[in-house]
């Protein structure tokens, strides 16, 4: 008979258990509890969307677009792409579901990305992020507010300590088209120095040199000009007002004049979380203003500002979380005991007592268990305590014990 040969995890997939399900949920949770104090609605859309929302929206010259998506065909022959971010398919579902009329809209979700990229410590072929939005609102005053929320979020996940928020302005369209021109005469100037990639760049995406990792690269792209000297008088307005609402709020921030986002509709503000405490210096949290983004998905001109965040790089910074507390463990002896504790069981949950059944091996074994689990209380049960209509609920930090009637635990056990 031929052996069956167990079927593996795909590679940059990840099974999520134990300490690291708990760092993971912590941060889940943690971004529900503070969202709703910033009065953000929670939304969730489709895994795959149509591969011309992505492809329109990120850009074909891309590198997630060109290298990174999973694309296929469905049996209908329409292409459909797994979502290698949020913003774009919400901004589809802006435009589709009619949510204009609820300008301007502060949303938020989370859930699985997939980008086809080489697997290392913290980066998934599956990964999960966090992300949060409000469309419709041109005012400077939305930015902070992301901002502000991105640095509370931090703090309550206790690792703020060693992250820097980086900003920078990528000013308004006509800034941004003088900027643009002036770098690509800079890059023209030093075009047989530049990395092959960068050459690529310079005919197709020129800004993003600016952050190239090539040693080649870095003199030429650390000499270029800076935005600074294109900005319009609205676009340096916009940003001083960003940078005035941080410093009222008490958020602590820094200029990275060298902090881009390649796509044309990108405006304005863009802004990195970033810390040394992940090995080499890497991103947390990264967004920015995309005011040009529904519109170039064939909507009206709309305003938009966003971040997101990836889950296990946020997971990995987090202290152990503790273990679930459990109130008690239930340790029957015999059979009639087990029949009767499934009913105590169930009674104990509904009335919301955190209850574990211990229903294996000898009564050392299961008692051991019951101090495992971190349980306050064993409640034992036997035919004695049958006969007699109570349990022996025992308290396991202090050693004592003491017999409760079946319809008292719940309050006893509180």
């Amino acid at each position: 008979m031929a052996r069956i040969e167990t079927p593996r995890r795909i590679r940059g997939t990840q099974d999520i258990f134990g300490d690291e399900q708990r760092r993971f949920a912590h941060v889940l949770s943690t971004f529900e509890r503070v969202r709703a104090l910033y009065c953000f609605q929670r939304i969730d859309i489709p895994v795959f969307e149509s591969t011309a929302v992505f492809a329109r929206s990120l850009g074909e010259t891309t590198d997630v677009v060109s290298k990174e998506m999973y694309t296929f065909e469905d049996r209908g022959g329409d292409s459909l792409t797994l979502r290698p971010e949020f913003t774009a398919g919400i901004a589809r579902a802006y435009l589709t579901e009619g949510w204009q009329q609820f300008a301007p809209l502060k949303i938020t979700t989370s859930g699985p990305v997939f980008r086809y990229e080489r697997p290392q410590k913290g980066r998934f072929r599956q990964f999960h992020q966090i992300d949060a939005e409000v469309i419709g609102a041109a005012e400077p005053a939305a930015d902070v507010e992301l901002l502000v929320l991105a640095d509370q979020l931090l703090r309550e996940l206790g690792i703020a300590e060693g992250v820097t928020l980086q900003l920078n302005t990528l000013g308004d369209a006509e800034t941004r088209d003088a900027w643009r021109a002036a770098l690509v005469a800079h890059f023209e100037a030093h075009r047989d120095e530049l990395s092959e990639d960068s050459l690529t760049r310079l005919e197709k995406n020129p800004m993003r040199i600016l952050d190239s990792k090539d040693p080649r690269d870095r003199p030429i792209a650390d000499s270029a000009p800076d935005i600074d000297a294109y900005l319009t008088p609205e676009a340096r307005a916009f940003f001083d007002a960003v940078t005035a609402g941080l410093d009222a709020a008490g958020v602590a921030w820094e200029r990275n004049a060298r902090l881009v986002r390649g796509l044309d509709y990108y405006r304005h503000t863009a802004f990195e979380f970033v810390t040394d405490r992940l090995g080499a210096q890497g991103t947390v949290l990264a967004g920015g203003r995309y005011d040009g983004l529904i519109g170039s998905l064939g909507g009206p001109e709309t305003a938009g500002v966003g971040w997101a965040a990836g889950v296990e790089r946020l997971a990995m910074l987090l202290d152990e979380p503790a273990a679930a507390a459990i109130d008690a463990v239930v340790v029957p002896m015999g059979a009639d005991a087990e029949a009767r504790a499934m009913g105590i069981v169930a009674d104990l949950r509904r009335a919301g007592v955190a209850v574990e059944m211990a229903y294996k091996g000898k009564m050392k074994a299961r008692m051991a268990k019951a101090d495992a689990l971190g349980a306050r209380f064993a409640i034992i049960l036997g035919d004695d305590e049958l006969a007699k209509g109570v349990a022996a609920v025992k308290t396991l930090g202090a050693g004592t014990q003491a017999e409760v009637a079946f319809a008292d635990l719940a309050e006893a056990l509180r």
